[in-house]
């Protein structure tokens, strides 16, 4: 296998090329002028060509030594962008992270984890994006985030994963919904009659309602109204007749408070899991995305 070129020689050899002296390229890299003579023997040796010629008047390049010159002028300027870019990540990289977390995630868990990321990494920069679960998966897909935590049973099989947690789905109502009234609960079949308020396709939240609702035999109708926040689905509900499936997360406050309730599904519990993921061979995991996925295992 043929030795790879040094680099450091052809950097000495567009000196050479620039100044005309292998004296001047000696002080300019504090180096003996013998050792840059040694080097451009070897250089020679290695390129199979003579590339200087020494003459009273100082050092000049062969045909094939200013055509090396020119053609090495572009590599090393490569090689110098490569160095810069990778110092940088080496500066950045245990420091910085760009979470993307779907919305359940993102409103009841994500915070306590970045807190205590923090928490254990003062100089951490970190920033979260809130989306859906499909629009997770493409952040992460994209590059535009190095971590993201999706609540959806179809997890990309292009990006490297871990579930970590399962959430329950439960049905709410206005605490004046004919459904509070009824101990027994309502049937899957039932459910799957009534127009819900969801939200948007692309959400995790839906989709894990939807695939259980047709795994047992029962599709649901289309929503009354799409709404893209829980935020607003909670209150609409509340408010309204329309009943909901959210995360048991997303409604802990308000089943406590009294300003929703939970109705019972008989015959069918919905449970989805919550899963990091992360792109997968080119991308290796930075040292943020470590510790955060730590923290995440802990809770």
């Amino acid at each position: 296998m043929e030795r790879p070129l040094d680099l450091e020689s052809l950097r000495l050899l567009v000196r050479v090329a620039a100044t005309g002296s292998l004296s001047a390229v000696a002080r300019e890299s504090a180096v003996s002028q013998q050792a840059v003579s040694s080097r451009m023997t070897a250089l020679e040796s290695r390129l199979g060509v003579a590339l200087l010629r020494r003459t009273p008047q100082g050092t000049r390049l062969t045909d094939a030594g200013a055509l090396v010159a020119e053609w090495a002028t572009p590599l090393l300027d490569e090689a110098d962008r490569f160095a810069s870019v990778t110092r940088s990540l080496r500066a950045t990289a245990g420091t910085s992270i760009r979470v993307a977390a779907s919305m359940t995630i993102a409103e009841h868990l994500a915070p306590r984890w970045l807190l205590a990321l923090r928490a254990e990494n003062e100089a951490a920069k970190i920033e979260l994006i809130a989306a859906n679960s499909v629009n997770v998966a493409e952040l992460v897909r994209s590059g535009s985030a190095d971590v993201g935590f999706i609540e959806t049973p179809e997890i990309p099989d292009d990006l490297a994963h871990e579930s970590f947690a399962t959430d329950e789905l439960v049905i709410v109502v206005g605490v004046d919904h004919p459904w509070v009234r009824r101990r027994s609960g309502v049937t899957v079949e039932e459910l799957a009659a009534v127009p819900l308020i969801a939200r948007e396709r692309g959400s995790g939240t839906r989709l894990a309602y939807e695939q259980a609702m047709t795994n047992a035999g029962h599709p649901p109708v289309d929503p009354a109204i799409e709404l893209s926040t829980t935020a607003a689905i909670r209150a609409t509900v509340s408010s309204g007749r329309s009943p909901a499936v959210l995360s048991i997360l997303a409604v802990r406050e308000q089943l406590a408070d009294g300003t929703l309730a939970k109705v019972r599904l008989r015959g069918l519990r919905i449970l989805r899991p919550l899963t990091a993921v992360w792109r997968s061979g080119t991308a290796p995991r930075t040292p943020a995305v470590d510790e955060l996925l730590a923290i995440v295992r802990r809770s």
